[in-house]
């Protein structure tokens, strides 16, 4: 079986715990080549991986290295450069969230790959999890939805530590990071709302100053549909809770990476799909990625429907300078 090659550009937590190890437990891929601008990181990795070429430089792993496509793991500054050598050179790319750091530079990438016509794709677990997929089967059950409750949250004592601290480098902070999941999730399942008000804070160090939110907290509002709701992010807010609740007129559902409940109105338990261990984190997203560049009748994908999602995070972020609502589709 002949097996598609993969650069990994990024050596960090992201690369090194999820996108490595699901490269190399693919019996159809391999890694031929791993970049990042830390030579400490490439003469780690290489120290284990002694078949694998190393670069610090990325003009270098184009010049030197032959690959069928490339999963970007880097700083979310970077993402928009490096994405674009890679598809200028016809190489297809498999990203990191969020697509870009702002809605104008996102709808640039996704021009770009338009026009390059080579496949542009982000990484999103939680589209592939059963659980959050019985969304669509079970929605019906519980009439007209009108209220929309989103948490994650989860413990970090060092928010201000990193480029994710750094809003310059990350385009802002836990909303277009660790945020993006559930806007993909809202965006998914109702599209864009027409109203969004927000505000973050980056408070939780004493003496310690940031510019990235360690928390953020949106409200948003479907005019036509009679439905709103809040969206509630934060890495310092214990404990790790991660869930997308939908109230309706005859029930509720509610959604976690484990399962999904059917609750009657009052809260009662009436039906629950829950995930075997190995379907609890989705179908291997780098697998899928690659069958549909093997696909030749697959359809290409250039992330568009994500505009939609850098519009609502680009419309919190302008609520908070201006302190009202804003709607986002003046953004897409």
């Amino acid at each position: 079986m002949h097996k598609l090659r993969v650069a990994i550009i990024g050596l960090g937590h992201q690369s090194t715990s999820d996108h490595i190890p699901q490269v190399e437990s693919s019996p159809s891929l391999k890694i031929v080549s791993v970049c990042d601008t830390d030579p400490t990181r490439v003469k780690k990795f290489l120290q284990t991986h002694q078949n694998i070429e190393g670069f610090t430089n990325l003009k270098d792993l184009l010049a030197r290295s032959r690959f069928d496509f490339a999963i970007v793991a880097t700083p979310h500054a970077t993402h928009n450069s490096i994405a674009k050598m890679l598809l200028s050179h016809r190489i297809p790319v498999l990203k990191e969230k969020p697509l870009s750091i702002s809605f104008r530079s996102a709808r640039s990438l996704v021009a770009f790959a338009k026009n390059s016509q080579v496949q542009l794709s982000i990484a999103l677990q939680r589209r592939s999890n059963p659980a959050y997929n019985s969304f669509f089967k079970l929605i019906k059950r519980i009439g007209r939805p009108f209220y929309i409750d989103i948490r994650y949250t989860f413990y970090t004592p060092i928010p201000h530590e990193g480029w994710r601290g750094v809003r310059a480098h990350a385009g802002g902070g836990c909303l277009i990071d660790m945020g993006y999941h559930m806007v993909d999730l809202l965006m998914w399942y109702f599209g864009l709302p027409d109203q969004v008000l927000a505000e973050i804070s980056s408070e939780a160090k004493e003496g310690i100053v940031y510019d990235a939110e360690d928390t953020a907290h949106a409200m948003f509002r479907y005019r036509n549909k009679k439905l709103w709701g809040t969206l509630l992010v934060s890495r310092v807010i214990p404990p790790k809770h991660e869930y997308f609740d939908i109230y309706g007129t005859r029930g509720i559902l509610h959604l976690e990476k484990e399962k999904i409940e059917l609750r009657s109105s009052n809260g009662d338990v009436l039906r629950v799909i829950k995930n075997s261990k190995k379907s609890a984190s989705g179908e291997n997203q780098i697998g899928k990625f690659a069958k549909s560049l093997q696909n030749k009748r697959a359809k290409m994908n250039f992330m568009e429907s994500h505009l939609a999602h850098m519009a609502f995070i680009e419309a919190a972020y302008h609520s908070v300078r201006t302190r009202r609502y804003v709607d986002p589709h003046k953004f897409h």
